[in-house]
């Protein structure tokens, strides 16, 4: 039988920044009702590819193909007339608008001179159905869950009948569940002879949803594979160019004095709806604690309340043996403590920022960074030395100290974070979420350095999505549920079977 010609060719695709080559003679096709996942490691050249395809960035040479046809892309609106659809890693919704509204933006129904919200309105609900959607095109985006937006970026490019879509890093902010519906969603696509490019970091991911896994690494392609061929192993090797262990040995713990204390905790969320009921729980140094749950049981609440980023409405923080419920996010990291956010661009960058000021943004106003008599004075030498020597060390991906953190990929971001936050006098490290939209190369490394901390003696306090990840660092468990901690469990009695039932159900 012959193969079906492809719907996308990318021929010798080259582009290079200052600094770096991004893509360096990169070839990839993708055929029709075909996943074609795109894997590599943060920095080596992915987004900058489907950029590139999506008409955001302008080759320095090479060939777009769609249906054999050589084309030009000049911008967006272009690759959209041409059938391609992309949905970004941060979403590009506008919060205050609706589920309709947003979909149709750029692309309005019109009766006469006024918008049709109630035509679009159908159409949207139809295309929701057809594609096995529950959202109600009334709502409005900023009271919908990451998941449920997620879906409405899909929609936004199916409404303008892409037949091409690229998705870069679609999971990296969904729950495990949440992703399993999305694939579906891509399945449903694939069986109406649709194209899709799906990049990721989780080699699980694409195992299981990919007709065909290509690798890049730094700028080419070294590897295309079937996925019965080839294992989490092999593409992990080949993403990062070495033996990767994709899970960590975290030894043996030695717990001392309890660092943190928490004690009948409640903080309301962003709504004013109490999601923290009354938590109590310990951190103690030398120890790994870390807390499993689906997302949105309270696990934000805890750590902004723990962090200074949000207020108590009832309870008690205590940390060294001092009352801190209240203080200051500043307070705290003078006292010893230090937090990776799980948003990092709300919380943990200022992206017009330079690389090297991001790397002192909790503690620019300390020697030898400021300087003088009221400690007013910057010294940039300092400054300079410090983020050379973190960049090097954490293996940041940047030309220079100098560019924008907005130039850098997501991953790369994630790691200037953890670089800044990864202090030796940290007596409380609080991890939230700290390996999201890393590579595995960059996991391995992150996770081997939490295990470092642990055994420095610091109190680990680790929030994540990634069941594998608490169940791999921690040496103690806890489960929230609906606002409350349901379980606290010793490393060797936290089965995933009894967490799972645990942060489905609250009870096992």
């Amino acid at each position: 039988m012959t193969e079906r010609a492809p719907a996308l060719e990318m021929r010798g695709i080259t582009k290079r920044f200052p600094g770096t080559v991004a893509n360096d003679g990169i070839d990839l096709g993708v055929h029709p009702g075909e996943i074609r996942a795109l894997l590599g490691e943060n920095g080596a050249g992915k987004t900058t590819l489907v950029n590139i395809l999506y008409g955001l960035v302008t080759p320095d040479s090479g060939e777009i193909l769609i249906d054999g046809s050589a084309v030009r892309i000049a911008d967006p609106a272009d690759a959209i007339a041409r059938g391609i659809g992309m949905v970004h890693q941060h979403f590009m919704l506008v919060p205050v608008l609706s589920v309709v509204e947003n979909v149709i933006l750029g692309d309005e129904v019109t009766r006469g001179p006024f918008l049709d919200l109630a035509a679009a309105g159908g159409r949207v609900r139809a295309l929701a159905r057809q594609l096995g959607f529950e959202i109600d095109p009334e709502a409005r985006v900023e009271s919908l869950s990451v998941g449920q937006q997620q879906r409405i970026e899909i929609l936004k490019a199916i409404y303008r009948e892409a037949r091409i879509l690229v998705l870069d890093e679609p999971t990296a902010v969904l729950t495990p569940q949440e992703a399993l519906e999305i694939f579906e969603v891509l399945r449903r696509l694939r069986s109406e002879g649709r194209s899709v490019i799906f990049i990721s970091h989780k080699l699980d991911e694409a195992l299981a949803i990919a007709d065909r896994i290509t690798v890049i690494r730094r700028g080419k392609v070294v590897g295309t594979r079937l996925p019965n061929e080839t294992s989490e192993a092999e593409l992990a090797e080949l993403m990062v160019g070495r033996e990767v262990s994709l899970r960590v040995d975290r030894g043996t713990s030695r717990p001392g004095d309890v660092v943190l204390v928490v004690e009948g905790l409640h903080a309301k969320n962003d709504r004013g709806h109490e999601t923290l009921r009354g938590v109590d729980l310990d951190v103690r140094a030398g120890e790994i604690h870390g807390i499993a749950g689906v997302a949105g049981n309270g696990q934000d609440e805890l750590v902004g309340a723990i962090v200074g980023l949000r207020k108590a409405s009832a309870g008690r923080i205590t940390f060294s043996g001092r009352d801190v419920t209240g203080a200051s996010p500043r307070e705290l990291q003078h006292a010893g403590q230090a937090h990776v956010p799980g948003d990092r661009h709300r919380f943990g960058l200022v992206l017009t920022f330079s690389v090297a000021d991001n790397l002192v943004l909790t503690n620019y106003h300390d020697p030898p960074f400021a300087y003088g008599p009221f400690e007013l004075l910057r010294g940039d030498a300092a400054v300079g030395r410090r983020a050379t020597a973190l960049v090097e060390e954490f293996d940041v991906r940047t030309p220079s100290t100098d560019v924008a953190v907005s130039s850098l990929s997501g991953g790369n971001q994630q790691k200037l974070v953890v670089a800044r936050e990864f202090r030796p006098d940290v007596k409380l490290l609080v991890l939230d979420q700290p390996t999201r939209g890393l590579d595995v190369g960059s996991v391995e490394f992150i996770h081997r350095r939490v295990v470092a901390a642990r055994d420095a003696g610091m109190a680990v306090l680790l929030v994540s999505a990634e069941l594998d990840e608490v169940l791999d660092l921690s040496d103690r468990v806890s489960v929230m549920y609906r606002g409350r901690l349901v379980a606290t469990v010793p490393a060797e009695e936290a089965k995933r079977e009894r967490i799972g039932l645990l942060m489905a159900k609250g009870a096992a």
